[in-house]
């Protein structure tokens, strides 16, 4: 992780909306023992406040670990004017409805041969999720509006998209971006690519630099380099080696049980055909257009696979007690870093230096051919002045066809909730890639389905 300079620590007040969070949440925790730039206060709230304690709980036993170079008190918060009040950052990553709505948001639209690997930003799946997640997040910005106006907000919660987007309709004068680290896997993976062509040792990730455009999980770049070297026409050209190529499409498929891993096979005929990078994990770009999931097995040539919903509810269910162990034994472990970039950014607009990365803000004319306002996957330099985006240019006009189609979906998903019209919801998910693929009336009535079984009202 880049580092910005700074002098003495910063006391702040932190507000986690989401504060029973398995992931995220002790992300942070560790990520915050070991900055020595702030102490302060983690103020967690969940609608599940035994979540909420216990993570208290574990936050201020992980204070306690002899490596820990900080000073942060934990607690946990029955309502969100405790948890807001007078707050310095505002982190948010919740989930979206019950686990069980994630049940439905994949195995409904299996019935219906239609596929997804994650099911959280686009797809059946990710426009159902992206309903119950407007109304939370309306509620959020309200809540931020009113109790905490000043602070800077952070969003992890997907879909990252509908997320940011919701937080700017609710609160328009609203300090928040959205994080997300599928870019930072393409840099890496830019840079192996580097080392192997020229033989020389691999850069940090930190060092190739990119220009970001797109939305999230659907992000592109357009140049990469690295010091003085155009990488961009690098990796263009290796995509196009035989080498790739004779393997697109080909793989015997990865191990069934690893979930999260990929050949990068979608990003790479992506990029060779599009003409720019496709920057983000396949799992996530094979949701944003109709060319990988055609069966349940097509994947597995593409050199991923789908991520049932049953590990995602063992996972669910198994996490708190492992971490309950990890409690109860005593023992420290390691901390360990998230690798995100957060702690960089607080620095930098807490007035202590300088900081760009990509991030997910409202396009203020950066991103060309993107209508203003919509949420954009966007550089940004962070400073004791605010967040600036970095003017990023267009897509060739191919990409930016593919990318409109999501935007106006997600665009007309917000209006829906807001004018709680469920007809318009219907248009945008009719008009999804992956639903596309099936009859008008089909569609009708699996969104019809899922609705009913996420219990998800539009009055």
């Amino acid at each position: 992780m880049r580092k910005v300079e700074c002098g003495k620590p910063s006391d702040l007040k932190i507000a986690y909306i989401g504060g029973g969070s398995r992931g995220w949440a002790h992300a942070l925790m560790n990520d915050l023992a070991q900055t020595v730039h702030f102490n302060g206060e983690v103020r967690l709230y969940d609608i599940n406040y035994k979540s909420a304690d216990f993570n208290a709980k574990y936050g201020n036993w992980l204070q306690t670990n002899p490596k820990a170079v900080s000073n942060w008190k934990y607690r946990a918060v029955k309502n969100i004017k405790e948890c807001l009040k007078d707050a310095d950052f505002v982190f948010l990553s919740i989930q979206p409805g019950k686990i069980e709505d994630m049940g439905v948001d994949i195995l409904e639209p299996m019935k219906y041969g239609i596929y997804q690997p994650v099911g959280d930003t686009v797809g059946p799946g990710g426009h159902i999720r992206s309903l119950r997640t407007i109304k939370d997040y309306l509620f959020f910005a309200e809540a931020i509006k009113k109790y905490a106006p000043k602070a800077w907000c952070i969003n992890f919660t997907n879909p990252m998209t509908i997320c940011t987007r919701t937080l700017y309709q609710g609160f328009p004068e609203i300090k928040a971006w959205g994080c997300c680290h599928e870019v930072f896997g393409t840099q890496n993976h830019i840079a192996d690519i580097y080392s192997k062509i020229t033989g020389e040792e691999k850069p940090d990730r930190e060092e190739i630099k990119v220009n970001v455009l797109g939305i999230n999980h659907f992000t592109w770049l357009t140049k990469a380099e690295y010091k003085d070297i155009d990488l961009f026409k690098m990796y263009l050209d290796h995509v196009k080696t035989p080498k790739v190529t004779n393997k697109l499409g080909r793989s015997k498929g990865i191990k069934k049980d690893l979930y999260f891993n990929s050949e990068s096979q979608v990003s790479n005929i992506l990029t060779r055909r599009f003409g720019a990078i496709a920057a983000a994990g396949d799992r996530h770009l094979s949701e944003f257009v109709p060319w990988f999931l055609s069966s349940k097995d097509s994947c597995k040539r593409w050199g991923f696979n789908l991520t049932p919903y049953s590990y995602r509810i063992k996972r669910f269910k198994e996490a708190p007690i492992q971490f309950a162990k990890t409690l109860n034994s005593g023992k420290h472990q390691e901390l360990y870093g998230s690798g995100e970039e957060y702690i960089n950014q607080m620095i930098a607009v807490t007035g202590k230096g300088k900081f760009t990365t990509n991030v997910n803000l409202p396009n203020k004319g950066q991103h060309k051919g993107v209508p203003l306002g919509a949420v954009v996957e966007t550089n940004a330099v962070f400073s004791s002045k605010g967040v600036k985006p970095v003017e990023s240019g267009a897509l060739p006009e191919e990409v930016t066809q593919l990318v409109l189609r999501h935007v106006i979906n997600q665009e007309t998903i917000l209006k829906s909730v807001l004018t709680k019209n469920e007809d318009l919801a219907f248009t945008a998910f009719a008009n999804d890639p992956l639903t596309g693929k099936i009859a008008l009336d089909d569609a009708w009535k699996l969104f019809k389905t899922m609705i009913k079984k996420t219990n998800f009202k539009f009055k």
